[in-house]
């Protein structure tokens, strides 16, 4: 059927539309842009929650943007250690990176607050905390040192102590445990005066460490155990949920700002919102977890008064509500209770 002159103006009307809705939503459009190809790293292994969730938001960020925007994931330290990623971020080498609070403390010191050993009892205290008005305190320093965070902290778990030579169930049998940590003042802070021997070994030597007696413990969440097989060289893992560790996702400013604000608020959105989901995968993914590494490895259940007060009488928690600042405190004991 021939077509009328009228039919090929509507035609081109409607795509003329198109087209310029598309040029407003993202304008980079305009100026032939027609994709950004973004990195996000982390240290974790690929078929963590991490890695898993992000994906899919990577996914759901590309249809949504109609491919303007695709974000690669790089799990499993491929570029770099936690340091080499953090310095990439900040000169804009990768656009996103996936950061304990603790490791990024050497560059927003107040962002190891979440990590103060044996502060929160549960995860409820710890949501309220991180999602309320501390996680807002140390987003506006983060924001402050030149990063991008976005408002979800990603779920790392409550750290468990594993030990090769003998079970801890009370600050006392750690007297002189040489238990490997990550090299941070808080970590090597909380088991010195805890009465053990930290030592900052990194994570791919440590089960090495482990099997030749450098190290006769660690510390870290059962699915840090798990992934990288530690259980087959450890004999007992107390429960002692000494520290709560989590990622803050983070973004390189002009990287982020690079993008058009409608896309920005699409990322912000699917990743909050995977965020949310991976949460969830790690509570179930510890369920199973424990289970599975029961099978080799004795669990011990500890009180953690008893770990809390012995911190006390050292001056931990003085120490460190110093270096947080009374703002960050208060904040973290308005959810957690007395401390210092």
């Amino acid at each position: 059927m021939k077509e009328t002159s009228m039919t090929v103006n509507r035609r081109n009307l409607m795509t003329g539309t198109l087209a310029t809705g598309a040029a407003l939503s993202f304008p980079s459009l305009v100026l032939g842009q027609t994709q950004f190809r973004m990195k996000f790293a982390n240290i974790m292994p690929s078929d963590h929650p991490l890695n898993v969730r992000m994906r899919e938001a990577s996914a759901e960020i590309k249809q949504k943007t109609n491919g303007l925007v695709e974000i690669q994931v790089f799990p499993a330290s491929q570029l770099g250690s936690d340091a080499d990623m953090l310095s990439q971020l900040r000169s804009g080498g990768i656009d996103f990176f996936a950061n304990s609070g603790l490791i990024l403390s050497s560059l927003v010191p107040v962002a190891a607050i979440n990590g103060i050993g044996f502060a929160f009892p549960d995860y409820p205290s710890v949501w309220r905390a991180m999602d309320g008005a501390l996680g807002k305190h140390v987003m506006g320093a983060i924001e402050k040192a030149g990063l991008v965070p976005f408002e979800k902290m990603w779920d790392n778990g409550y750290r468990q102590t594993l030990s090769a030579t003998k079970p801890i169930r009370t600050a006392d049998d750690l007297k002189g445990f040489k238990i490997r940590v990550p090299p941070s003042p808080l970590w090597t802070g909380l088991f010195k005066d805890l009465g053990a021997s930290p030592v900052s070994i990194p994570w791919g030597e440590t089960y090495t460490a482990m099997q030749t007696k450098v190290a006769d413990g660690l510390e870290n969440p059962l699915a840090g155990i798990y992934f990288a097989k530690m259980h087959e060289v450890g004999k007992f893992i107390s429960t002692t949920n000494h520290m709560w560790d989590g990622f803050w996702f983070l973004a390189n400013r002009r990287s982020f700002e690079s993008l058009p604000p409608s896309a920005r608020e699409i990322v912000r959105t699917a990743v909050n919102a995977a965020a949310m989901k991976q949460r969830e995968d790690v509570a179930k993914l510890n369920e199973d977890l424990r289970a599975n590494i029961a099978k080799s490895v004795e669990f011990i259940k500890v009180d953690p008064n008893n770990f809390r007060n012995k911190l006390r009488e050292s001056g931990f928690y003085a120490e460190w509500k110093k270096r947080m600042g009374d703002e960050a405190w208060n904040l973290l004991e308005s959810t957690t209770g007395k401390l210092a």
